[in-house]
């Protein structure tokens, strides 16, 4: 930790939802010899990080693409160690997220995820309801995709029961139908290991978002790392469809 850095960053406005794509856990196993779980062991390691780091600097919401309906198609012993690894992983962490304040949540089909893991989840989200710190958001089993579609559908019967009028459907009323409702829509997006995709992940959420893409693998990423894209977000200039010059003259 580099508190010097971290002092300079929060005198300028830090992104309030931080969005991260976790790549490169396989792959960085793979070039040391190892098997693929150990590269995921390794990147719990970079979560804790970034987690507090985010906390410290006053970051509102951080979502993490932690397992995509389409990684169901995985091998299954990769698959059965990941659902294995995140119900170790958030027995073991319980006790510091509450310590930290942080607050969990979920988004995705999380019915598909094996029981244990619904029932951890379940218990760690009940455990720090009350928190009132950073915001921690897993995408498990998570599809934008199927979110739009799911938010479609549900807004669609609504209106053929006429709860609601079609001309209602708005923007609003789209946002409030996903299952990010709750949640302030993305400033910043990190995709870490060189790749340079969004892979069906916040689509809607994503309208304005910054990317940002790093091509240090995710077991590496540190909290110099996260600074140095903080800083890249805080250098660019968001105009949200205006000019420069109708910024400055708002100011």
């Amino acid at each position: 930790m580099d508190s010097s850095i971290e002092q300079q960053l929060v005198q300028r406005p830090v992104p309030v939802h931080i969005a991260m794509i976790m790549d490169g856990n396989g792959r960085w196993a793979k070039e040391r010899g190892m098997p693929r779980v150990f590269g995921h062991r390794e990147g719990v390691n970079t979560v804790r990080r970034m987690v507090e780091t985010c906390g410290r600097l006053g970051v509102g919401y951080l979502t993490l693409y932690a397992f995509s309906t389409e990684n169901w198609g995985r091998p299954q012993p990769e698959v059965n160690a990941l659902m294995e690894l995140l119900v170790s992983t958030l027995r073991a962490e319980l006790a510091k997220l509450h310590e930290n304040q942080v607050r969990l949540h979920t988004i995705g089909r999380t019915a598909d995820l094996p029981v244990a893991c619904q029932k951890e989840l379940d218990e760690s989200m009940r455990h720090t309801a009350n928190n009132t710190g950073l915001n921690l958001i897993l995408a498990l089993s998570y599809s934008a995709k199927w979110d739009i579609v799911r938010a479609a559908q549900g807004l669609a019967k609504q209106a053929a029961t006429g709860h609601i009028a079609i001309d209602d459907i708005d923007d609003q009323a789209f946002k409030g139908a996903l299952s990010t409702c709750n949640f302030p829509d993305v400033e910043l997006l990190i995709r870490t290991s060189g790749e340079n995709r969004i892979s069906n992940f916040l689509l809607w959420e994503l309208a304005y978002a910054e990317l940002y893409f790093s091509k240090t693998p995710w077991p590496e990423f540190s909290e110099h790392d996260l600074y140095t894209a903080i800083q890249d977000f805080q250098n660019r200039e968001r105009r949200f469809g205006k000019t420069s010059e109708q910024l400055i003259n708002e100011i």
